[in-house]
């Protein structure tokens, strides 16, 4: 038989069982709209690995307190008493300076040539780091560009148009924090060294946060607002980023010079954080290590954790990916069920069809005629269902959309459901085939 005329019989064959290709035919179109739907989730979710990470340049580094909880990253107290004499935390860090100052070059050796940090013994201390520390990681340790200290907490804030209370979250922080975190202002200017000196009180508001204060961005700068029921100038607006960095959702926060917020907002309660920019991201390792060996000798009984931007990117990402991962596993179980399906129909088709084999032998139909026409038929039963499942996908991610998960539509989704579903139909479809081809005429013609 010619090609055309073997594509004419298996179109009978399907448009009189139009309701058995349809049930047969809905593992597949569940299995296709899943991988539709999942390669969408995945999508989404690495997108919000980048929006949620996209103020935070791959070379930050974060130092922070550690010591009322147990997280990987962290380490804790004594290294050799050789490079920092004082044995307490932080009370003569500047006469060690001094005693240091005429070795420049102590960043370079620091790097390979300090003993390893020794177990701690001694009961972990809380940590409060100050602008001094800055001073000596910038001293000591190499491949520093830009260097902050922050905190952050939460207020209530009046002013504007505000007619309740508005509690958000207030964010101290040194000049530096702008570069560091990737922040850009929309009007005005951001705080100085100066202004943190003299704790004056002035603010820069996050884009959300000027909206909801004021209604606007620009009726907000200049203005004036209440923290803690003090007066603050708003100096300044930032461009809108939509990220978070360090639990902070940079939109809605209000940012203040550190010492201000010290004095005046977070008091001693606070957990400042240190933010390092490293120079050259490709030595963020030796960095790190160098980080961790001073941070251990300026506080032998302290528990700091030492983060990089990347890794935590990677752990995000990390979770994305597995939750792809499962998802896709489940479609593939839901693809084999749907070909196990096909298989089965195509198996009674057989059956049902014994006799119309038989004749198309006796015609001179061969075995290759035979195989080919029931492929063809489970492949366009696949290809049917692969095709309604691409479209019942995209027709479900509005209500994937409502249950708050991110989900980006793609080509490349559509083209993988349609071959997965080609080729569950070429697979299942093949044995029942073979089985038809290798039917023997006699015997099929006498089957009852």
């Amino acid at each position: 038989m010619s090609l055309k005329e073997i594509l004419n019989l298996v179109w009978i064959n399907i448009v009189e069982n139009k309701f058995k290709v349809i049930l047969t035919s809905l593992g597949i179109i569940v299995g296709a709209a899943t991988i539709v739907i999942v390669i969408a989730i995945g999508l989404g979710g690495q997108r919000d690995v980048q929006e949620e990470f996209k103020n935070l340049n791959a070379g930050t580094v974060t130092i922070s307190d550690n010591s009322n909880s147990s997280r990987s990253g962290s380490f804790s107290g004594g290294a050799s008493p050789n490079f920092m004499k004082s044995g307490s935390q932080g009370g003569s860090r500047s006469n060690n300076r001094t005693g240091l100052s005429g070795s420049r070059n102590m960043p370079s050796g620091m790097m390979g040539g300090f003993p390893g940090a020794m177990p701690n013994t001694q009961q972990i201390k809380k940590t409060t780091f100050t602008n001094t520390d800055l001073e000596e990681i910038t001293y000591f340790v190499d491949n520093i560009s830009q260097i902050a200290l922050m905190a952050k907490g939460s207020s209530t804030i009046q002013g504007g148009t505000l007619e309740d209370d508005l509690t958000t979250t207030i964010v101290g922080a040194t000049e530096e924090y702008l570069e560091i975190s990737n922040l850009n202002l929309l009007i005005g200017s951001f705080f100085d060294s100066i202004s943190d000196e003299e704790k004056e009180r002035v603010a820069v508001l996050g884009y959300d946060a000027a909206l909801n204060i004021f209604g606007n961005i620009f009726d907000a700068y200049g203005s004036q607002i209440n923290i803690n029921s003090k007066k603050y100038s708003v100096i300044g607006v930032l461009e809108q980023t939509g990220s978070v960095v360090s639990e902070i959702t940079l939109d809605s926060a209000v940012y203040i010079p550190y010492q201000t917020a010290e004095k005046y907002v977070l008091g001693t309660n606070s957990s400042p954080q240190i933010v390092v920019l490293v120079d050259d991201v490709n030595k963020i390792e030796t960095t790190i290590a160098s980080l961790q060996q001073l941070l251990s000798e300026m506080y032998p009984t302290g528990n700091i954790s030492v983060t990089d931007a990347g890794s935590q990117v990677a752990a995000s990402q990390k979770s994305a990916n597995t939750l792809s991962i499962l998802l896709i596993s489940v479609a593939t179980v839901v693809f084999i069920v749907g070909g196990i399906g096909i298989m089965n129909v195509l198996f009674v088709s057989v059956k049902e069809r014994t006799k119309e084999i038989g004749i198309l032998k006796a015609l001179g139909s061969s075995r290759k005629d035979i195989l080919l026409q029931f492929l063809l038929e489970a492949m366009l039963i696949s290809i049917f269902g692969g095709i309604v499942g691409v479209i019942v996908g995209y027709l479900l991610m509005p209500l994937v959309r409502l249950t708050g998960m991110s989900v980006i539509a793609s080509t490349s989704g559509s083209i993988m459901a349609l071959i997965f579903a080609i080729i569950t139909g070429t697979i299942f479809g093949f044995y029942p085939a073979w089985q038809a081809a290798n039917l023997k005429p006699i015997e099929a013609l006498n089957y009852e």
